[in-house]
């Protein structure tokens, strides 16, 4: 049954493929650049949207694994162009499959042992250890000067998939654009399966989970690690995108942004990280283009959100979200 969500959600399918591909048809390969930062931070959201839109768990750390992402694909990236072993001997690598998997697993298994240790609290001081985290991450990228400290590091020549030129803009695109679709398939997949619908029952009443012999805390801790992941993975695409790797992808405010883009999307909705995404960009565009304060005029956009649209743009789009 095609529902006006759905509806909605595909047209915002279709306006994201759509935008690029004309702009490049037409000698626009800045417009290009601008639909992959919406796609790759809509990765990075829904990830985020697995823990915060599912799970209630409020994280204002997920830019460590962000970072991470991009850390892993720059390092790695580098290693192969030197030739210089990695650790234990290993080489580095430029290609795209690899680096993500690396990626993955890297802010994967950083978010279990985050996890671990988080989520045995709730409420702010959840909310405080994560930040806690995420900046210790953050100072230890600025004091490691081996790859580049403050200054960040470089990615010479843009990773590479097989069989797709990366060096054209559409191309790349397109890449990120398949990732995400896949991405928002997996959470279609994990909210609809009886570990989804469990996260959410922690979300709501973690006392009545547990009575069933359901554990909160084990389910938390696999959408955390998950959730930690696909946001790694986001990360090493957009070091690909700007092909240089900051210690700012790993700073408390990218954890803001992230919490942003899906309050503006809509909380726990498919695709209200893309929808959220495509506001932040364009917002970020045109106002950046009429003001260097255009955060403030984010920041009305935002209260007005929270006050009279708590549902996010999907919300005034689709109404009041309904998940079977």
């Amino acid at each position: 049954m095609l529902t006006r969500e759905i509806l909605v959600n595909l047209i915002l399918a279709a306006l994201l493929l759509a935008v690029p591909l004309m702009a490049n048809a037409f000698g626009q390969p800045f417009y290009v650049t601008l639909a992959t930062r919406v796609a790759i931070l809509a990765l990075a959201a829904t990830g985020l949207n697995l823990a915060l839109g599912l799970g209630g768990l409020v994280s204002f750390g997920h830019a460590a694994f962000f970072g991470i992402g991009g850390y892993a694909a720059g390092i790695l990236a580098t290693h192969a162009f030197s030739g210089d072993p990695l650790l234990l001997g290993l080489s580095g690598t430029n290609q795209m499959p690899v680096i993500w998997l690396v990626a993955m697993l890297v802010a994967g298994l950083v978010g279990l042992l985050i996890g671990l240790i988080s989520l045995r609290t709730s409420g702010v001081y959840f909310i405080m250890i994560t930040l806690a985290f995420a900046q210790m991450v953050y100072y230890f990228a600025i004091s490691w000067p081996a790859y580049g400290g403050e200054d960040g590091l470089s990615i010479l020549v843009r990773n590479q998939f097989p069989g797709v030129n990366t060096m054209k803009p559409v191309s790349f695109f397109l890449i990120c654009y398949a990732v995400l679709i896949v991405a928002l398939g997996l959470f279609v997949l994990i909210r609809g399966s009886r570990f989804g619908s469990a996260l959410q029952a922690a979300r709501q009443n973690e006392v009545r989970v547990a009575t069933v012999g359901i554990a909160p805390y084990r389910i938390r801790l696999a959408a955390f690690a998950i959730s930690a992941a696909l946001t790694g993975l986001a990360g090493a695409l957009f070091a690909d995108l700007n092909r240089f790797v900051s210690p700012s992808m790993l700073s408390w405010h990218m954890s803001g942004e992230l919490i942003v883009l899906i309050i503006l999307g809509g909380t726990g909705r498919l695709f209200g990280p893309l929808a959220g995404a495509a506001l932040f960009v364009i917002f970020e565009y045109v106002l950046g283009g009429l003001t260097e304060r255009w955060q403030f005029f984010l920041g009305l956009i935002l209260l007005g959100t929270v006050l009279f649209a708590r549902g996010g743009l999907l919300g005034l789009l689709a109404g009041k979200a309904r998940h079977g």
